[in-house]
């Protein structure tokens, strides 16, 4: 049986509190999953690929490596080294300032909602992917989930459980491969510990700042462009609604031109 792992991480903003009007100010303004997927045996080398970043990185002493902290020529060495790894890429992005005044506001804004829809997404085209690279053998995917305050990873693992079980009051047009996914067999570690889950920060990031505005309300696509190599794809070559699924959907996420054309990139 072919094994996954795949490391999940956030970046970006839960709360609905005071969405940012503008480049500053309030909270973001998009949520992003991120996940990198391995197989069992490029897992063991996830280390390995974390040390070798690291040590590119002059004077730096910890092992543990942020996105966020490292300036923007680390942050392109990063992803040069990720996108030269056999591993795969899946992200889904919630435009959040899409959901006030619409009928999903009263559930998006009860806390761990909108975080667990987007673990859906990103779950339901994972195992897709597991599945459809093993074929014609079995897969397995476990889960280790980057541990963030305030999330109840115990209502996640009920969530999980009540689609798996068909309790849904309203079926989903996508399903996840419950094949595939065991929903017990889901970790929840500290980002320190695991090189995968640092990768996950990196991969994640990189998508976050490729949409969400900068102080001066200019974007950063070229990171997630040079990871683009290893975005998940579909059968007919595009990685839009596979790997890289803006929410919701690319028509009525409300992007803007630049955005736009950020997730076009990914049709080709």
């Amino acid at each position: 049986m072919k094994e996954y792992v795949a490391y999940i991480d956030e970046a970006g903003d839960e709360g609905f509190g005071k969405l940012a009007a503008g480049p500053v100010g309030g909270q973001s303004r998009w949520l992003v999953l991120g996940a990198c997927i391995v197989s069992r045996e490029n897992d063991l080398r996830l280390p390995a690929l974390r040390d070798q970043i690291v040590t590119r990185f002059a004077k730096r002493q910890s092992r543990d490596l942020h996105f966020r902290d490292l300036k923007h020529a680390q942050k392109v060495v990063v992803c040069q080294e990720i996108a030269a790894f056999p591993l795969e890429v899946c992200v889904t992005l919630s435009h959040r300032v899409t959901i006030p005044g619409t009928r999903f506001e009263v559930t998006f804004k009860k806390k761990g909602y909108l975080y667990n829809y987007l673990v859906r997404w990103l779950l339901e085209r994972i195992t897709a992917a597991c599945a459809e690279n093993s074929h014609p053998s079995a897969c397995s995917l476990k889960l280790v989930f980057s541990r963030r305050s305030g999330t109840n990873y115990q209502t996640m693992k009920e969530y999980l459980g009540l689609m798996r079980d068909g309790r849904e009051v309203m079926q989903p047009v996508r399903s996840i491969n419950w094949k595939v996914l065991n929903v017990d067999d889901i970790a929840v570690e500290n980002h320190s510990k695991w090189a995968g889950l640092q990768i996950a920060d990196c991969v994640t990031s990189a998508f976050f700042v490729a949409v969400e505005p900068n102080v001066y309300g200019n974007y950063e696509p070229a990171y997630a462009q040079l990871l683009k190599t290893r975005v998940l794809r579909a059968k007919g070559g595009s990685a839009l609604n596979r790997g890289v699924t803006p929410v919701p959907s690319f028509f009525k996420c409300n992007a803007d031109a630049a955005q736009l054309e950020f997730f076009k990139s990914f049709v080709e």
